[in-house]
């Protein structure tokens, strides 16, 4: 019996050994050996808030799904500063190793985008591209004076060199790049140790990087286990696809135009609701859109101004001077409207004209109809009549029978009428109307 016991104990111990190494947990299998893998996410555009929240999310994915790196492949002009800082500061809290990687070839890190390379674990570029321009532009409205551009530009070097030096990369480089705009080939980027490696494709990246020793934010080493690393790209959904289509100001400026023709078409044909509804969501969109843009306000004065002054055209006439003015004032307001760094964030100079010429024609259109209806008197019975033709169907002498618009009137004139006469009514007495021969073309009127 004791031996049967002890053999069973044998057995199954074999059996959970196979199991366990089946499933990657037995002795002799280390983590080591399994196929790393590494979230990638393709940054192709411009630094702006939506960019920013894609940043984030596949950090936090990245840190949460057991990821043995994330691999932003990058390439943006810059952006907004704001978002920029975001990222940055993402990156450096990540607990997992960031690798930015400029591709492919031809791609850039421009402005912001420089700073988002220097603060990855691993900064690399692939052949053919470039990186820096980096010197702050100011965001806001006006012109500022040196000393406060000069607070700009000492905060971002600043800001800079806080996490360069702790990546063990060339300081007097990087802030170059933000005091003259100094730009670097991938050559010189790696020459001057602002980057860490050239690769030609995502795969030559992570075989390079493999054994590499890196440092972190906190001072702490990691080394690199990449090689043979399955690489899992994080697609982007419905929601961020919406997102970087409203962050376009120029569909957020067509989707506020847009709406409010339909506003207004929906205030002068009370109940139809659909262009009511269309145009509300339109104007909200928009709104949305801009929001996450620096706008300026000088440039929204400029747009109220315009208002106005096509209103003031409309209402009261001035022989096309105040919808002139309305117009140029539309067009500065729109094309001064995003005061963006980049130009890919700023209102295009053709849409901004083309839109201002054709809303400011369609307003004074619209509009003077709208006030010559409401000015129109509603006039029935009698006072319809008028100004209206009249026939005699008997001889008036002064009094008599007139048909005005397929109605027998009873109708008195100041001299006698013969049966037939074409008349005019000139006004009324209550339900006695007034009627004088009418004159035809370069005659005068007279009796018959």
């Amino acid at each position: 019996m004791k031996k049967f016991l002890a053999r069973s104990r044998i057995a199954a111990g074999a059996i959970a050994a196979a199991f366990g190494i089946f499933l990657g947990f037995g002795p002799g299998v280390s983590g080591q050996a399994q196929q790393p893998v590494v979230d990638k996410l393709v940054l192709d555009d411009t630094v702006q808030p939506v960019s920013a929240d894609e940043v984030t999310r596949a950090l936090d994915r990245a840190n949460s799904d057991g990821a043995s790196a994330l691999l932003i492949d990058m390439n943006t002009p810059g952006g907004l500063l704001d978002s920029m800082r975001d990222m940055v500061g993402a990156i450096l809290r990540s607990r997992v190793p960031v690798i930015v990687y400029v591709a492919p070839s031809g791609a850039r890190a421009g402005s912001a985008g420089f700073f988002i390379l220097e603060s990855a674990d691993v900064a690399a570029m692939a052949p053919g591209t470039e990186a820096g321009a980096a010197h702050p532009v100011f965001e806001f409205g006006g012109q500022p004076d040196s000393t406060e551009m000069q607070k700009v530009e000492n905060d971002a070097e600043a800001f800079l060199r806080s996490y360069v030096t702790k990546r063990n990369r060339n300081t007097d480089a990087a802030v170059a790049a933000v005091q003259s705009s100094h730009s670097y080939t991938a050559d010189e980027s790696l020459n001057q140790r602002l980057i860490d490696v050239i690769a030609a494709s995502d795969t030559e990246l992570l075989n390079a990087l493999n054994g590499r020793e890196i440092t972190r934010m906190d001072g702490s080493k990691m080394t690199l286990h990449l090689a043979g690393a399955q690489i899992h790209v994080l697609g982007k959904s419905l929601r961020d696809d919406l997102l970087e289509w409203l962050v376009d100001p120029n569909i957020a400026l067509l989707l506020l135009v847009g709406g409010a023709l339909l506003i207004y078409l929906e205030f002068n044909a009370p109940g139809t609701i659909v262009p009511g509804a269309l145009g509300t969501l339109m104007v909200l969109l928009a709104i949305f859109g801009f929001n996450l843009l620096p706008i300026r306000y000088t440039a929204v004065l400029l747009l109220l101004a315009a208002l106005v002054l096509l209103l003031l055209e409309a209402k009261f006439g001035g022989h096309g001077a105040l919808a002139i003015a309305g117009i140029v004032c539309l067009t500065f307001g729109m094309l001064t409207l995003v005061a963006a760094p980049v130009p890919q964030l700023t209102i295009s100079p053709v849409i901004a004209i083309s839109v201002s010429a054709a809303f400011g024609a369609i307003t004074v259109f619209l509009v003077r109809l709208a006030v010559r209806a409401r000015n129109r008197k509603s006039r029935i019975g009698a006072d319809a009549m008028v100004g209206s033709p009249a026939t005699a169907m008997e001889e008036l002498d002064p009094e008599g029978h007139v048909l005005v618009e397929g109605e027998i009137w009873q109708a008195v004139a100041n001299a006698p009428v013969a049966k037939g006469a074409k008349l005019r009514v000139t006004g009324h007495k209550h339900l006695l109307l007034e009627v004088e021969p009418s004159a035809a073309p370069g005659e005068h009127p007279r009796s018959q």
